[in-house]
């Protein structure tokens, strides 16, 4: 199957692209060395995507958003990819469960979202549970028409910059043959609301500059109309809105693998030793061979699982086979670039060490490798009866 572009969809490209080159690259090693983006630069990088009209592109026209459909948005991101993620972030993709807002949600989260007013983050995981989502400690009860929240969420991306979280917590649990399951609620929460605190997280090798943050609910009393979606609705819409999340980073690591292997191939073509050229060693030329294979084929399932999302079709295990198998393909790519530049691939003076570093993350968050091929297997066994 092929995914000729359309010649909108190769505009698409060619301006994020450009952008990423001239909005994004000259800024990476300033953040490689302080570990933040200056607010300066985050703004500007802001005001001019929304300049170019691809700020929240991934909403639909009808609530101010460009109205991309999934493939569209992949090459988005596929783009996007090539640069520096704390910087990129600015770039603006709200988190689509916003769509789930009813009433006065949209006026005061959805719409400012969409609108770059105000900044969103997603918060599900917890230090003992980050993939078993029925481990959930973080927990709301009843109080009168309100809830009260108590717990902790860690690893929470872009929190730093966020004006309000979406925050998944355990309200109930069921008892089932399998074993007790937790009933889940999400809740939109202010960043000033009492009894809820964010606090720096943890240092990571992985994308500095974009942080973790740990987020604690001490008594923190919420509103019955915080509530998104409907109480005990959260996995209906996880279900819905997120797993297609997989695919960003599907696609983000095809756009980072791309470039390092750019820089793989030109530094082949113009390194020498013993007279030559270092592409003209087999040992180097089968690397590269074997890098735009994968490449290639990263990009195909990642394009593949979007157009089947634009077609209506079942996407899961296709969505779970393009993250595990870009994320992976991303890590080898980045370690055969770092070995082809030899000692220079890990001084910082280059950004391949930097690729590489940021590589390692990719096969664990938004579901480790583990995890997507616990979704493929399932997939394939579920129909025949195991």
């Amino acid at each position: 199957m092929s995914f000729p572009l359309t010649s909108e969809q190769e505009m698409i490209v060619e301006t994020v692209r450009k952008f990423v080159e001239t909005e994004i690259y000259p800024y990476e090693d300033e953040v490689e060395r302080s570990g933040q983006v200056r607010s300066e630069v985050a703004e500007a990088i802001k005001a001019k995507t929304q300049e170019i009209g691809f700020y929240a592109c991934n909403f639909p026209e009808e609530v101010g958003g460009a109205g991309l459909n999934h493939l569209e948005f992949a090459l988005v991101e596929r783009e996007l990819g090539r640069g520096s993620m704390a910087l990129t972030h600015f770039f603006g993709r709200p988190q689509n469960i916003l769509m789930a807002c009813q009433g006065e949600q949209r006026e005061r989260y959805l719409l400012p979202a969409v609108r770059g007013e105000r900044m969103d983050a997603l918060a599900m995981t917890e230090p003992g549970a980050g993939s078993d989502i029925r481990g959930m400690k973080c927990h709301a009860r009843r109080d009168g028409s309100d809830w009260i929240v108590n717990g902790s969420k860690h690893f929470i991306s872009g929190a730093d910059h966020a004006d309000f979280v979406i925050v998944f917590v355990a309200t109930g649990e069921d008892q089932t043959p399998r074993g007790p399951k937790k009933r889940i609620t999400s809740f939109l929460v202010d960043r000033d609301t009492p009894g809820f605190v964010m606090r720096d997280g943890y240092e990571s090798v992985s994308h500095r500059g974009y942080k973790n943050m740990i987020l604690e609910f001490d008594d923190c009393r919420l509103p019955a109309e915080q509530v998104l979606g409907d109480v005990d609705g959260g996995y209906d819409v996880m279900n819905t809105w997120l797993y297609a999340t997989r695919l960003t980073v599907a696609a983000m690591a095809v756009g980072r693998a791309r470039r390092a292997f750019d820089m793989a191939l030109n530094y082949s073509a113009e390194r020498e030793q013993f007279g030559q050229a270092i592409g003209r060693f087999q040992g180097v030329s089968f690397q590269l061979a074997d890098m735009i294979t994968e490449i290639d084929a990263s990009d195909l399932l990642t394009l593949s699982a979007a157009n089947r999302l634009d077609m209506g079709l079942p996407s899961n295990r296709e969505i779970a086979s393009a993250k595990l198998y870009a994320t992976e393909c991303l890590a080898r790519v980045t370690d055969a670039a770092l070995q082809i530049h030899g000692g220079m691939g890990l001084m910082n003076d280059l950004p391949i060490e930097r690729f590489w570093r940021d590589a390692r993350v990719e096969r664990i968050w938004d579901g480790t490798s583990e995890i997507q091929r616990h979704i493929i297997s399932r997939e394939l066994l579920r129909p025949l009866g195991c």
